[in-house]
């Protein structure tokens, strides 16, 4: 895998993730709005990281989006609850093609990327998902979908 390829996709996720937690804070007040401002400024201080290991690597960034499409504009507090999480997972996922890199600091930087993400995603909303790119699980047997534990 060409890593420039994982940091551009890595890069373009960090942009969305910025614009679309300055979306959800400017929607939420409380304790909400403090979490979603703290999520976009780590969100910005990687992509400002990613942005500084690309030009390092003599590639040339990516500039952001004047806008990007939201696939939920929040309202409400659960709507913006959802939009995190859903960025959250899509900030995952981009980090996996990277974590897939042969050089080890990109591995090393995107897994610490991806765990921030979970864990982020897991402090708005306590639930797991399979992982990235990874079927969910299948009740013995049945080719269904097996039940997953509450908490």
């Amino acid at each position: 895998m060409r890593s420039d390829q994982g940091l551009g996709a890595a890069l373009a996720a960090e942009h969305a993730a910025v614009y679309a937690y300055g979306v959800i804070a400017a929607r939420t007040t409380g304790r909400l709005r403090t979490t979603a401002t703290s999520a976009f400024n780590a969100h910005r201080a990687r992509r400002d990281r990613l942005r500084t290991l690309i030009t390092a690597r003599g590639g040339t960034p990516s500039e952001p989006r004047a806008a990007y499409a939201l696939p939920i504009t929040p309202s409400t507090a659960a709507q913006a609850v959802e939009l995190a999480v859903l960025v959250e997972r899509g900030v995952t996922a981009a980090y996996l093609e990277l974590a897939a890199s042969d050089d080890a600091d990109l591995r090393r930087m995107a897994a610490l990327a991806m765990q921030e993400c979970v864990t982020r995603s897991y402090g708005l909303r306590p639930e797991i998902e399979a992982f990235p790119g990874m079927p969910s699980p299948l009740a013995p047997g049945t080719g269904t979908p097996a039940p997953t534990p509450s908490s």
